[in-house]
């Protein structure tokens, strides 16, 4: 069998589970729970159906091996696999089935929560076809930058994951003693240069990945940039809903906002003050 038909099928197969559990639970978080497992998967696949013998495509697996394993020990200690419903299922997806008539969130659901972030999980890892179909093209130098990157990559969103788990660490004992937190988000580290340097650099990750591909075939113009380009889009879209509900919670990140580069991390602007005539 194709290893490309083998993992659409692995894929139709997950849609089904994510699709019926989250209708039996009535829990709609389960793609995020498969998230960091499944492009590990479908990469294996075709460094597997390589025999194992394609350098770049072990490579490729490898390191997206340690991506999946990264997020999924992030995930997991935030309690993501801890239970089903309430606050085990992402809040944003709680918020718009608030806002939304019920049948509205149910095709929400099917389309774009199952299909739409399942579609993208198996197009994030199809530069792993590319480099299946170009499997004779020596591994050389560009390669082993290009590994060297997605381990800085993979490092610096390991150091910001690291720094919000701390500090909502201390805000939880802040509040839990009763005392009103000094800040009430994450504002320091790399979290001073960039409002978002996890998604930074989990993209960058996604383009390593990509650009693997692309120089098995000695060429970008491939068509599966088009992962990328959706998980950027799911991203994007992600963050301004995720920032629109953290200022309505705490008006005091508007500052923020005007201050701190929204992803690519910056050097902060300082911040715009009034004076008096």
């Amino acid at each position: 069998m194709s290893p490309l038909l083998l993992v659409l099928f692995i894929a139709i197969a997950v849609c089904a589970f994510c699709w019926i559990a989250s209708l039996v639970t009535g829990d709609t978080s389960w793609v995020d729970r498969i998230w960091s497992i499944m492009p590990v998967i479908y990469t294996w696949v075709f460094a597997i159906a390589a025999g194992l013998a394609d350098p770049r495509l072990d490579a490729m697996a490898g390191l997206v091996t340690l991506w999946g394993a990264r997020l999924t020990f992030n995930f997991a200690r935030k309690g993501g696999y801890a239970g089903i419903g309430g606050d085990h299922e992402d809040y944003r997806w709680a918020v718009l089935r608030g806002r939304m008539p019920p049948l509205a969130f149910q095709f929400f659901n099917f389309f774009f929560i199952v299909l739409f972030q399942n579609a993208v999980l198996v197009l994030i890892a199809l530069p792993a076809y590319t480099a299946f179909q170009h499997r004779g093209t020596p591994f050389g130098a560009l390669d082993g930058v290009l590994t060297i990157l997605f381990l800085l990559f993979l490092a610096g969103e390991t150091v910001a994951d690291q720094q919000q788990w701390r500090f909502q660490s201390w805000k939880k004992t802040e509040v839990a003693a009763g005392r009103e937190p000094a800040q009430r988000f994450v504002q320091t580290g790399l979290w001073r240069f960039s409002r978002h340097p996890n998604f930074f650099f989990e993209n960058a990750q996604w383009w390593t990945v990509f650009a693997f591909g692309a120089v098995a075939a000695g060429s970008v113009l491939q068509w599966t940039a088009a992962g990328i380009v959706l998980l950027l889009a799911v991203f994007i879209g992600s963050t301004n809903f995720t920032e629109a509900i953290t200022k309505s919670k705490y008006p005091e990140y508007a500052q923020f906002q005007r201050t701190t580069s929204p992803v690519i991390p910056w050097f902060p602007r300082r911040a715009a003050t009034t004076t008096r005539a």
